[in-house]
């Protein structure tokens, strides 16, 4: 499997709901459609409400994997216009 590469990382890190989950939204309007946004969180709910805000609005859910610092890497692909 080839690894994917984000357009634009988004470091949510220290941030707690529903913080992550806006700037993920603000963030994927800025990157062009078919792009990935890499999203930086340890909220433990960021993986989930980013997972259900992608199934919502079309965008592709990719990957969330846990880091070694205990920070959730998630990947989202946004949608093609």
């Amino acid at each position: 499997m080839t690894e994917v590469e984000p357009v634009e990382s988004l470091d949510c890190v220290g941030l707690f709901c529903p913080q992550p989950l806006f700037q993920a939204k603000q963030a994927i309007e800025s990157i062009k459609p078919g792009e990935v946004l890499e999203i930086l969180a340890d909220d433990p709910a960021a993986e989930e409400d980013i997972r259900r805000f992608a199934r919502r609005t079309g965008h592709t859910f990719i990957s969330a994997k846990r880091l070694s610092d205990g920070v959730n890497r998630i990947l989202i692909r946004r949608k093609e216009e």
